[in-house]
C-alpha cells in the first residue's frame, strides 16, 4: 500500500509503498473522533495483452480535493494522487485478475490522523492507497437488483456532505440497508430529506431511469455524489443517441419508468428488476438488448481495452 503524510497547511511529502498492514492512530485522531476523512474508489484492469489500465484516475483526484476542502483537510495534488494509484497498481500487479475475471479495486483514503481533542481540523493527515482483487460487486453477479425506496431514512440533507465522498456518509445508511436486505431487497433508494419525494441515490451508487429515448438521473445539487461512472455513462449515452436529462425526479416517475439501472465504480452498471415503494412493487424490463446493458458493454469495453477510447479516459501504466 502507498502511504504519505503532511501537516496542516503544508503539502504532502513524497509517499512510498510498504507492505499492507495496520496503521497507528492516536485515540484523539480527527478521523476517529470527528469523522474527518474522505475516500475514493477506482480500478485497475488487465488487458488481453497483459498491459494494465486505469480508468479516469485524475477525476478521482479532483473529487478527493473537493471533498477534502469540504472537510477542512489537506489533499494530495492531482499528480501525486495519480502516481500513488499507479504505484499501488504496479505493486499489486500479481493480484490483478485475468481479463474477464475481475479487476483490482483500489481505495485511496485521506484521513485526519493528528490528535485534536476539540472540534477542529486535525494537525496531521495521512493519504494512503490499498487494494484488493475483486470479481463482481453483487453476490448474484449481474442478476437484476430489487430495490426498496425508503421514506424513513435519509442519506444526507441540504448543506451537508452528501455531495462529497466523506467517510461519514456511509455508516448512516447501514441501518436502512440491513433492514432492506432482511426483507429480501438488494439495496435502498433514498429520497430527499426536505420534500421526501425526490429521488437522490442508492446507498453506494447513482440511479438512472429510462423511458423512450430519454434517460433521466437526479441532478447533483450538493446532496448527491457526482459519480465518475455516472459522468462517463452520461457522455456515452449521449454519443449513442439518447437524450439525457439531469433534473429533479419525483418518486412517482420511478414507478412509471420502462427501465432502471444504477451506476458506481464497484458495480459499474447494474440492471434493476424491481422497485418497491409504499408496499407497491413495480417490475422493469431486463435483458441484454436494453439501454443499461448497451451502456455497460461500451463502458466496460473501454475500461478493458476492447472498445476504442475516443474520450482519452484510459491510462496505460504497463
Amino acid at each position: 500500500m502507498y502511504v504519505a503524510k503532511c501537516t496542516r497547511n503544508e503539502s504532502f511529502q513524497q509517499g512510498r509503498l510498504s507492505d499492507y498492514g495496520n496503521i497507528k492512530l492516536s485515540p484523539a485522531a480527527g478521523a476517529l473522533n470527528y469523522g474527518q476523512g474522505v475516500f475514493e474508489g477506482t480500478k485497475a484492469f488487465r488487458r488481453e495483452d497483459g498491459k494494465i489500465l486505469l480508468f479516469r484516475p485524475e477525476q478521482n483526484a479532483i473529487r478527493m480535493q473537493i471533498g477534502a476542502d469540504r472537510m477542512c483537510m489537506e489533499a494530495p495534488s492531482i499528480q501525486q494522487f495519480v502516481d500513488a494509484v499507479k504505484q499501488t497498481a504496479l505493486g499489486n500487479k500479481r493480484w490483478i485478475p485475468s481479463p474477464g475475471k475481475g479487476s483490482l479495486y483500489m481505495r485511496p483514503l485521506l484521513l485526519g490522523t493528528g490528535p485534536t481533542l476539540g472540534v477542529a481540523p486535525a494537525p496531521e493527515y495521512t493519504f494512503l492507497v490499498y487494494a484488493s482483487p475483486v470479481s463482481t460487486y453483487f453476490k448474484d453477479g449481474m442478476a437484476p437488483l430489487n430495490l426498496y425506496v425508503s421514506d424513513e431514512f435519509h442519506r444526507t440533507t441540504r448543506g451537508g456532505a452528501g455531495g462529497v465522498k466523506s467517510i461519514t456518509n456511509y455508516a448512516p445508511v447501514m441501518k436502512a440497508l440491513l433492514s432492506a436486505k432482511e426483507q429480501g431487497f438488494s439495496d435502498v433508494v433514498y429520497l430527499d430529506s426536505v420534500h421526501k419525494k425526490y429521488l437522490e441515490e442508492v446507498s453506494t451508487s447513482n440511479i438512472f431511469l429510462v423511458k423512450g429515448n430519454v434517460i433521466s438521473t437526479p441532478a447533483t445539487i450538493g446532496t448527491i455524489l457526482e459519480g465518475i461512472t455516472r459522468k462517463s455513462v452520461i457522455d456515452i449515452a449521449r454519443d449513442l443517441g439518447s437524450k439525457v436529462e439531469e433534473r429533479s425526479i419525483e418518486v412517482g416517475k420511478l414507478m412509471e419508468a420502462e427501465e432502471v439501472f444504477t451506476t458506481g465504480t464497484a458495480m459499474s452498471i447494474g440492471s434493476v428488476g424491481s422497485v418497491t415503494y409504499n408496499c407497491k412493487r413495480v417490475k422493469y424490463k431486463t435483458g441484454n438488448d436494453l439501454v443499461g446493458q448497451k451502456l455497460y458493454k461500451t463502458l466496460v469495453g473501454i475500461q478493458v481495452g476492447k472498445v476504442e477510447d475516443k474520450y482519452n479516459w484510459v491510462v496505460q501504466i504497463d
